[in-house]
């Protein structure tokens, strides 16, 4: 069972990858905004804004202990020299409070402790937007003190432009992991495609080796593994090729005398039954240089399954067998037509021998899939036995090789696909062919 916490996770490689990547670097991130944030931010503006706040403390306590208009001049010239603070007197209004305007952070909270602190009297800020000046107002007892305090008084770097630090930065590291894992993971990717190819028995060209040393190392290893069993099927095939040919020509010589001896009522019986013996031997012979050649090196090509069941239903009742078979729509696929017309005949001379009904059916139950359907109406096989009867040599009740069940499912399967045995409506065995559409 999949836990939700492992439902979220990528599936792919290149996703996990890109995770074991990203989540240290977005961590790493919020540690750097947390300190920066918290410490070094909320120190520096701590102190910048009791700077601020004690200088217009003393501007305020200055007005009030020289509240004469002669000396205001030197009071504002020195602000202004000193503190590059702009100082204006206006009429008196009603503060309603201490209001205070602008967004809440750092440096708002620094300058409103610092302002409650050092000056003690109502007063409010307008924070604006950069570059003009913060606007400070205090209320004094005639009259409303308008400060203007220079902006880098207060910030030291403007906050957003960090923001756009921390995500640009961690957005040019996401991109550049994303392109080159995208590029150690494509060799991955075809190594995979190869073997699977290569595991329906479809031609192969040699992989490229590409990426990190293990990757090409695997692609090197998938090549070689090729090679050698490619290599071990030509050989194989070979051999029996020539060990059928060796069998085969001493057959020709003992049909040939068993046609050339006189038949008389006492010898008449004895050349029919070593006649059927020997065409029993080449059956047998014939069918295990077909399981040894299994699909052989012919190439696919785009065939009609609807026409290789025609054609098979044709073949069998020709041969007497008593089978069904209603053409639907083409079925095109890509397939090994010599050799699946081998695996359609097989199973429908497996039903032959067990029954004298025979129905086939091709259907499509999904845009991916293709189904193909033997059915007869014979004794069946119980379900334990099912598998049994796929191994090589593996004989029913009705002799025969034992090779046609096992050289129609390698032909099934090289074409990407499998056969499964199940009841039939008809009362005995169906043998149910999938294909990838």
């Amino acid at each position: 069972m999949t836990t939700p916490r492992r439902r979220w996770l990528p599936r792919s490689l290149l996703g996990r990858s890109l995770l074991i990547i990203l989540i240290p670097l977005v961590l790493v991130q919020g540690v750097v905004w947390q300190v920066f944030y918290r410490s070094h931010l909320d120190i520096l503006s701590r102190r910048l804004s009791m700077a601020v706040a004690g200088e217009i403390g003393g501007v305020v306590a200055l007005l009030d202990r020289f509240p004469g208009a002669a000396d205001r001049g030197w009071i504002f010239r020195g602000a202004w020299e000193q503190s590059e603070l702009a100082l204006r007197l206006d009429p008196p209004v009603n503060f309603a409070g201490d209001r205070r305007l602008g967004l809440v952070g750092v440096v708002e909270r620094s300058f409103n402790i610092a302002m409650t602190e050092r000056v003690g009297l109502p007063y409010t800020v307008e924070w604006g937007s950069d570059p003009g000046p913060v606007i400070v107002t205090v209320q004094m007892s005639d009259a409303v003190l308008r400060i203007d305090v220079p902006r880098k008084r207060l910030f030291t770097l403007p906050i957003y432009l960090f923001v756009v630090f921390l995500v640009g930065s961690a957005g040019l590291l996401g991109a550049v992991a994303v392109f080159f894992m995208r590029r150690q993971v494509r060799g991955i990717e075809r190594l995979a495609a190869a073997a699977e190819a290569f595991g329906r028995g479809q031609d192969v060209a040699p992989l490229r080796p590409e990426g990190a040393t293990e990757v090409r190392a695997a692609a090197i290893a998938f090549n070689a593994m090729q090679d050698r069993v490619q290599r071990f099927l030509r050989q194989r095939t070979e051999m029996l090729a020539g060990v059928s040919h060796d069998l085969r020509t001493p057959l020709t010589r003992l049909r040939l005398s068993l046609a050339l001896l006189p038949v008389d009522p006492t010898t008449e019986a004895d050349i029919t039954d070593m006649t059927a013996d020997l065409a029993e031997m080449d059956r047998m012979i014939g069918g295990y240089l077909d399981f040894v050649r299994g699909v052989g090196q012919e190439p696919r090509e785009p065939t009609d399954m609807v026409e290789i069941l025609s054609a098979a239903a044709r073949q069998a009742r020709r041969s007497g067998a008593e089978v069904e078979f209603v053409p639907s729509d083409p079925l095109v696929l890509s397939l090994r037509p010599e050799a699946m017309r081998r695996a359609i005949t097989n199973l429908i001379d497996n039903a032959r021998r067990h029954g004298q009904r025979i129905q086939l059916t091709a259907t499509r139950p999904s845009a991916e899939l293709v189904a193909v359907t033997v059915e007869d109406d014979g004794p069946g096989i119980r379900t334990d036995r099912r598998e049994d009867v796929f191994r090589p040599f593996a004989t029913g009740a009705h002799g025969g090789t034992g090779l046609g069940l096992t050289i129609a499912r390698d032909i099934v399967r090289a074409h990407g696909g499998d056969i499964s045995l199940h009841d039939s409506a008809l009362g005995g065995l169906c043998a149910r062919i999938t294909l990838p559409a």
